[in-house]
């Protein structure tokens, strides 16, 4: 009878402190973890987020860019972090859905080693060329990498981008190699220097690139309208193809264990910043179309998603080890 009463105490304890927990939180710096380097959606999205975060909160919120193995160093720093809300971890669909099925053993868990905490993003992607390339229209591209199957370099930072361009080789009947990048100001770097003949890539580090002149877009990969390019066809409106959108999502974590108070605070506080119209506004101008969730509802959109793109992967043949 002592032992069920002191259990009880324990419970009541815990489940009264959990609230003063959230309440006091937080009372340090928090780490949004990228794991790209700076420039890409993912550290676009993050630094808009950590701005108007440390203002609500009174407290730094500090962008760390941990870049490499398709997100795997960032994930794994986020994952080993002890859950108290003061690391976060800003996720793109490879780190919770792709890189499951790409590597034999990784180094953290996307289900078990995380909390959703929201859904942040859904990107535009964009087929882009050099402005001083032959190619003016997607048509053009196919009809060059028919006529030469081998010859043409496709250059992707992630592996949703790198995926995109399987699926294009495998609608539009072409066979261009994958020549891989660390994110993406290396993938507009590679396209800018003709190091690549096209790529796949989200607008933030392209778009003013495009507008300069110095590169061109010829497609987007989803059917939403997108006032920076508003004439901009989609890729199977340009090659009529059957891809469908292709968009590319991201989305906050925390470390598991992290309590669901602070879990439901930084959900509120995340929901209310992409919200704002002048976050959003900055946002909509460079194709991060911003979108939030409930926790659960980011976590049965990772179980769908992975659903997806598990049988995509496969066939592929796209593997890390």
């Amino acid at each position: 009878m002592r032992s069920f009463r002191f259990a009880a105490l324990m419970l009541i304890s815990a489940l009264c402190a959990t609230p003063a927990v959230a309440q006091n939180y937080p009372s340090r710096p928090i780490h949004i973890i990228v794991p790209f380097p700076a420039g890409g959606p993912a550290d676009v999205l993050a630094r808009l987020i950590s701005d108007k975060m440390s203002v609500d909160f009174q407290q730094a919120v500090v962008v760390e860019n941990r870049p490499g193995a398709n997100t795997v160093i960032g994930a794994e720093a986020a994952a080993k972090a002890t859950g108290d809300g003061y690391t976060l971890l800003m996720a793109i669909d490879s780190t919770l859905v792709m890189n499951q099925f790409l590597y034999k053993s990784l180094p953290y868990d996307p289900i078990a080693d995380f909390t959703p905490i929201s859904l942040v993003a859904k990107t535009v992607g964009l087929l882009v060329v050099n402005a001083q390339s032959d190619y003016q229209s997607v048509k053009d591209l196919v009809a060059k990498a028919k006529a030469a199957p081998g010859k043409l370099n496709y250059g992707a930072g992630t592996i949703s981008t790198k995926l995109q361009g399987y699926l294009f080789n495998d609608a539009a009947g072409v066979d261009t190699v994958l020549v891989p990048y660390n994110g993406s100001s290396e993938v507009a770097h590679g396209i800018l220097t003709k190091s690549v003949d096209f790529v796949f890539d989200g607008p933030s580090a392209e778009l003013p690139l495009i507008q300069s002149g110095d590169l061109r877009a010829l497609a987007k990969l989803d059917s939403r309208a997108f006032p920076a390019l508003p004439d901009l066809p989609t890729l199977d409106e340009a090659a009529g193809l059957h891809l469908g959108n292709l968009t590319v999502w991201l989305g906050l974590v925390a470390p598991r264990g992290t309590p669901a108070a602070i879990i439901d605070k930084l959900q509120n506080e995340t929901a209310k910043i992409l919200n704002d119209a002048a976050i959003k506004a900055r946002a909509d101008a460079v194709g991060l179309y911003l979108s939030s969730s409930t926790p659960a509802e980011f976590a049965d959109f990772i179980k769908t998603e992975a659903a997806r793109w598990q049988p995509v992967v496969k066939k592929s043949g796209l593997h890390f080890d």
